[in-house]
């Protein structure tokens, strides 16, 4: 029997917390990380403006780093300071994020073993260590959470990663000025006909912008190799008497 998933509250697989569709953009967000983090190591210096005469001057010399930047790819704590005077600022940095979730998705992992007797089993490890089989770097981390999703899913703090997932890319995406790809689709949509249906980067369905509508990409071929070669016939057919005329 299906459950609900708890990020988008649509239909998720039986014993999961999230949806194929939100485990999709899950997956998308941890493989864009390595990109954003190339792209703020270039920004990490300040730029340095045109010299200025008059003014009041500086008190001190200004910071040879941009502290936003040295915020998302410096070291940190796996989790946000508690800060009772409201004077910290930034959040949890890439690494930091990556290392402290599969540690802890690491104690959550079942370890399985024989006993003498030669029967299975499976106890709740709560003192495993993450290590990623390719070194210890920002893709290796990636790539273990993208091998450990799946079982992320069926465990009820999916929807607590997910969304810190989400604030820390789109951290990235603002420092950075990126945003994900959207393209438009040249099939109409199923349910109202309009010509708006868009796919977009991070997202798996493709979906109307006019209607509710969404569709899978396996979906949206099927309906596109029906439609389409009827309304080229149709257009093909108004084509005709134009033609007439205008000879």
């Amino acid at each position: 029997m299906d459950t609900t998933c708890e990020v988008c509250h649509g239909h998720a697989p039986a014993d999961h917390y999230l949806c194929p569709a939100c485990q999709h953009t899950a997956l998308v967000w941890l493989r864009e990380l390595p990109h954003q983090v190339t792209l703020l190591r270039t920004m990490l210096q300040p730029e340095n403006g045109p010299a200025r005469r008059g003014g009041v001057g500086r008190a001190h010399a200004p910071l040879p780093v941009r502290l936003e930047v040295l915020d998302l790819i410096g070291p940190g704590h796996a989790h946000v300071v508690y800060d009772p005077h409201g004077d910290q600022t930034g959040g949890v940095p890439v690494g930091a994020f990556l290392t402290g979730w599969a540690h802890y998705i690491a104690c959550d992992v079942p370890a399985v073993h024989r006993d003498e007797h030669g029967t299975v089993q499976i106890l709740q490890s709560r003192a495993a260590t993450a290590w990623p089989r390719t070194g210890t770097g920002l893709t290796a981390w990636r790539t273990w959470h993208e091998r450990y999703l799946p079982y992320v899913a069926t465990r009820p703090y999916a929807a607590h990663f997910h969304n810190e997932l989400e604030g820390l890319v789109h951290r990235l995406r603002r420092l950075n000025h990126t945003k994900p790809v959207v393209r438009a689709k040249n099939a109409p949509c199923p349910k109202c006909a309009g010509w708006s249906l868009v796919e977009h980067e991070d997202q798996l369905h493709i979906s109307c912008t006019l209607c509710p509508a969404r569709l899978t990409p396996e979906q949206y071929d099927a309906h596109r190799a029906t439609v389409m070669p009827q309304l080229a016939a149709l257009a093909l057919r108004m084509a005709v008497p134009l033609r007439k005329e205008a000879a």
